[in-house]
């Protein structure tokens, strides 16, 4: 029996209708969530789910000053740690649920032509050096995980200073994308989602150019005391939520 079909079992029949999650979210997860909560209600129909999303660090914020979330699920490790480290999270519920992959994207394909077997560097630092390139978009290099890996790929690659005066900041990553969707933005450091097919053009960056985005969740005090949203926890581990994350563009942690 999976952990999510034992906690189910567990938990009486009659309390369901009265369960409700609330879920604060990364805001790369904005997508793939709306398809994660349809499965879980699935199975849960009775359960009500309700989520915000930003960027990780703000939700941290929000996290340690009171706000009521049981479930907070992370673009990175180190926020979910930080909550357990100021005792407002459990340190045996934190589990890494997906792996985060970052691009750099354009729907002006004419600035990052495919050309078989060049190095991924070499064409970053055409496109990021490039006078087309008036505007580039990335997330916020402090407080959004997706921000913090393209400031690192940047500086790896010998590129920031050049970047520094092209750069287009959004709060997190759900903002940063629609910069490079409308045009306000030339091109852009954004998640990998099934969103980009067909809109232009994308190069992933390899993920030894940044600190892994490995995304980590975690209960909070208040969903430690919450059957349902330990059952919410145990489901993304599931073989369902695998495949819907693996879906978005996400790798998934191997199947314990």
């Amino acid at each position: 029996m999976s952990l999510l079909a034992l906690a189910v079992a567990l938990t009486p029949a009659g309390s369901r209708a009265k369960d409700a999650v609330s879920i604060a979210a990364a805001a790369n997860l904005v997508f793939v969530i709306e398809d994660l909560n349809a499965a879980f209600r699935g199975e849960e129909p009775d359960t009500r789910l309700t989520v915000a999303t930003g960027a990780s660090g703000n939700l941290v914020a929000q996290s340690t000053h009171g706000a009521p979330f049981d479930v907070f699920l992370s673009a990175d490790t180190d926020y979910p740690q930080s909550l357990i480290a100021a005792g407002v999270a459990g340190a045996a519920t934190f589990k890494i649920f997906a792996i985060g992959r970052l691009v750099l994207w354009t729907t002006r394909p004419v600035l990052l032509p495919d050309v078989p077997d060049a190095d991924p560097a070499t064409r970053i630092a055409a496109l990021v050096r490039s006078v087309a390139v008036r505007k580039l978009a990335v997330a916020h290099i402090d407080t959004a995980p997706y921000g913090r890996a393209a400031k690192q790929t940047l500086v790896g690659l010998g590129l920031w200073e050049t970047a520094l005066p092209k750069l287009v900041v959004g709060e997190s990553i759900s903002q940063t994308a629609p910069f490079v969707e409308t045009g306000n933005a030339d091109t852009g450091f954004v998640a990998l989602s099934p969103k980009l097919k067909d809109r232009g053009a994308w190069l992933e960056v390899p993920a030894s150019w940044h600190e892994p985005l490995a995304h980590g969740a975690v209960l909070t005090s208040r969903g430690a005391n919450n059957p349902a949203a330990a059952r919410y926890l145990a489901f993304l581990g599931s073989e369902r939520a695998r495949e819907i994350f693996q879906r978005y563009g996400y790798d998934v942690p191997s199947a314990r």
